[in-house]
């Protein structure tokens, strides 16, 4: 698996997630996903590697990802006066996209 690649289509799917509900924003919300995944890439790539070979479930990696839930904010949205409501249920969907795009590179 390459780390790299991963990231990249992370990103992908990210964006179209935020694009979906907050497609004015675009171009903030891109800053954002960037630096959760910067921040979040050496845990990601760890996790993935013990996903890949067994080592986690997908229940455990899910699990480690939302522990990684405060890293993710959503700067543009909230200074647009997005409901802290709505940015977290936008991060539990963020982590489920991370999960399922996950899910279907490495198994």
């Amino acid at each position: 698996m390459d780390i790299e690649e991963l990231i990249k289509l992370l990103k992908e799917e990210l964006l179209l997630v935020l694009g979906e509900s907050y497609g004015d924003y675009k171009k903030e919300t891109k800053a954002d996903v960037e630096a959760f995944l910067t921040l979040s890439k050496v845990k990601l790539e760890r996790w993935t590697n013990l996903l890949q070979s067994g080592e986690l479930t997908v229940e455990d990696y899910e699990w480690l990802l939302v522990s990684q839930k405060d890293l993710l904010i959503l700067n543009a949205l909230h200074q647009a006066g997005v409901s802290k409501l709505r940015l977290g249920h936008l991060k539990n969907k963020i982590i489920k996209t991370i999960v399922n795009t996950v899910i279907t590179v490495v198994i």
